[in-house]
């Protein structure tokens, strides 16, 4: 592997990392726990536990109790989790940047109540945007919120919604106005106060955790639960977006990376025709080949991290990032399986699932060919929508 440019804190805070990752992660999800749903309170004794090294909490100000960690920190601290269990990596995903909406736009008593318990890996939170039919239009948004007095009415669908059997809240992209950019707003359910319905989704990987359909009829919520001002739903979106395809691209280089170091694991153990097959030159070329990609990915989630953390635009690049490293996931992972040959194809060995994982990577945050459409409209000004 290429060496990776770190400072002293960051060092240190990978090297405890993964310590803990390869004594209380590695061995259950590559065992017990590959392919088997974990139920809530088990995860949150995972996320509580990775708070301490960062996950979540390094997302938040130390002024909202949080360690106010850098972009580029919180994203190698996400590639490490990432190349041990996307299961775990997921809820932490969507919980951190919940709790950035919490501390940037939401009222101090709705921060007072729900932060808290994302930093300390006690809640799960989900953000309710994508839709039956609607996919990546987040203009074309159906979900109703109708004002009636100081509540909101509430009544739609939501799909593929993370988190959704774990939450303890959701943060709810809803209608709140016919205008496509400025009639979308955020309103927060709790799950206890204002009960909605989960349904999870089964997949052809990652159902360690929970993917959801969520039903809304009719739910009542209070005004003041409002996260951000009304109308500002899209435009909350958007920058949500930019920030979270660089850590999927960070999940794309982890899962890659894993990937990798499975193959080489096989290809320096593995004899035919007399000798290793990391000796035979198809081989070791392919490894080359897989090395580069992972790296040269793991340089674009690292310029993306960095463009946001100095508070420059990062539309563009953040979307290279996402696209290249998740595709390189899925091809990465693909050689993995090659190298290991039939092997490769069983459960006895960890790149079969890891392909799995791979495929669905490229689809959340904006698909491949939406992050290409954004890049094209940077580069020319012209929306090729």
């Amino acid at each position: 592997m290429g060496h990776v440019f770190r400072d002293e804190d960051q060092q240190l805070a990978i090297d405890g990392l993964r310590r803990f990752l390869n004594d209380q992660i590695e061995p259950l999800f590559s065992g017990e726990l590959r392919d088997a749903f974990v139920p809530r309170e088990r995860m949150a004794g995972f996320t509580k536990q990775l708070a301490e090294f960062g996950l979540v909490s390094g997302m938040v100000s130390e002024t909202h109790g949080g360690l106010g960690l850098d972009w580029l920190t919180n994203s190698m601290l996400m590639e490490e989790v990432s190349a041990s269990a996307l299961d775990v990596a997921l809820p932490i995903l969507i919980n951190a940047f919940g709790a950035q909406m919490l501390e940037q736009l939401a009222s101090d008593v709705l921060r007072d109540r729900y932060l808290p318990g994302l930093i300390s890996g006690e809640l799960f939170c989900s953000l309710a945007i994508s839709e039956p039919g609607g996919g990546s239009d987040v203009q074309g948004i159906r979900t109703r919120a109708r004002r009636d007095g100081d509540d909101y009415v509430i009544s739609g669908e939501k799909t593929w919604i993370s988190n959704g059997a774990y939450s303890d809240f959701l943060i709810c992209t809803c209608r709140t106005d016919d205008d496509p950019r400025s009639g979308l707003t955020h309103i927060l359910l709790d799950r206890v106060d204002h009960p909605y319905v989960v349904s999870d989704i089964r997949k052809i990987a990652l159902n360690g955790q929970s993917t959801a359909s969520i039903f809304l009829d009719e739910v009542r919520v209070p005004v003041a639960n409002r996260i951000g001002e009304e109308g500002q739903g899209l435009r909350n979106t958007l920058s949500l977006f930019e920030r979270s395809r660089v850590f999927v691209g960070a999940m794309g280089v982890g899962l890659g990376r894993r990937a990798l170091d499975e193959a080489i694991r096989y290809a320096t153990g593995r004899r035919q025709h007399g000798k290793l097959i990391a000796g035979h030159q198809l081989i070791s070329a392919m490894l080359a080949e897989m090395a580069t990609d992972v790296d040269a990915a793991r340089l674009l989630v690292h310029r993306a991290a960095a463009m946001i953390q100095a508070g420059l635009p990062a539309e563009m690049e953040a979307a290279m990032a996402k696209a290249r490293a998740t595709e390189m996931a899925v091809t990465v992972t693909r050689q993995a399986v090659q190298i290991h040959g039939a092997a490769g194809v069983t459960t006895d060995f960890l790149v079969e699932k890891l392909a799995r994982e791979a495929i669905i990577l490229p689809i959340p945050e904006g698909t491949t060919q939406i992050q290409q459409l954004i890049i094209g409209r940077a580069l020319t000004g012209v929306s090729a929508f």
